[in-house]
């Protein structure tokens, strides 16, 4: 998200700020590291993370580090990440303010407190938003100074295929999760309606290069971002064909696929 909303300023011809986009790319970086160490060590201390989980093997519950290691690297990572976030607001004003204290407010409620944004159905759109509205949009802005309504649907192509990336990960772990009294999306939905909306967010951002491509004004590069098309849709396939641990490579490819097409895009607006 970083990386295109950063994209989308400089092909409307904003000035490259290049150190602006270094802090900002930690910064979302940061922010995403304290939030799989939370999520982590607080999985584990519930747990949720046992010998028999499906998924790829987590710090905590393999030993690597106790429980307060795990907390304490999770904090100073949230602190570098308001530290760098405290330098943008230099550049972004209030509005990046605003932006930077609510994506760690929010970081910190998806696997924290009583009630965790995780354990329950609306995971999908904490990360819809965050690490894809708010990425691109605040990464845009830094750039630019002003806002564009072409981030807002931007940000939620991007969002989408990281939020498929969550919903595989519950669709997994769904049996486990509801053993733990976990209601995720994926456990409410069911299995056959989990498959269909992941689909959803894996294809869904295939609507947006023809968009960029053909809107007043244009951008014809867009189009460059099709070519991940085959990659999206061969995890949207394998999704369905696929179980238990069998699902962990299909995971990965899905992270790939995001990234790909947020790659693409990026170089084809900025043609």
């Amino acid at each position: 998200p970083v990386i295109v909303g950063a994209s989308l300023a400089w092909a409307e011809g904003s000035a490259v700020k290049a150190w602006v986009f270094l802090l900002s790319l930690a910064c979302a970086t940061l922010i995403q590291v304290g939030t799989n160490l939370l999520n982590d060590v607080t999985d584990f201390e519930k747990g949720n993370d046992k010998a028999d989980r499906l998924g790829p093997l987590r710090i905590t519950a393999a030993g690597w580090a106790t429980p307060r290691e795990v907390r304490r690297a999770a904090l100073a990572v949230f602190l570098l990440a308001l530290a760098t976030g405290l330098v943008l607001v230099w550049t972004g004003g209030l509005f990046i303010l605003a932006l930077g204290l609510i994506s760690l407010i929010a970081a910190w409620a998806y696997s924290g407190g009583p009630k965790p944004v995780s354990h329950g159905p609306f995971g999908e759109l904490f990360v819809l938003a965050f690490f894809g509205l708010v990425g691109v949009i605040g990464s845009h802005y830094l750039q630019a100074g002003a806002f564009s309504f072409v981030a807002l649907p931007t940000g939620v192509a991007i969002g989408a295929m990281a939020s498929a990336v969550l919903l595989l990960n519950n669709y997994r772990d769904l049996a486990m999760d509801k053993a733990a009294g976990r209601r995720t999306l994926a456990a409410l939905l069911g299995p056959a309606r989990a498959q269909l909306l992941y689909a959803v967010f894996v294809l869904l951002p295939l609507a947006l290069p023809p968009w960029l491509a053909l809107r007043n004004p244009p951008s014809p590069g867009a189009w460059l971002a099709l070519l991940a098309a085959p990659l999206m849709w061969r995890v949207a396939v394998a999704m369905r064909r696929a179980q238990g641990a069998a699902l962990n490579p299909v995971l990965a490819q899905t992270a790939l696929a995001q990234f790909v097409f947020s790659l693409l895009l990026s170089i084809g607006v900025l043609l």
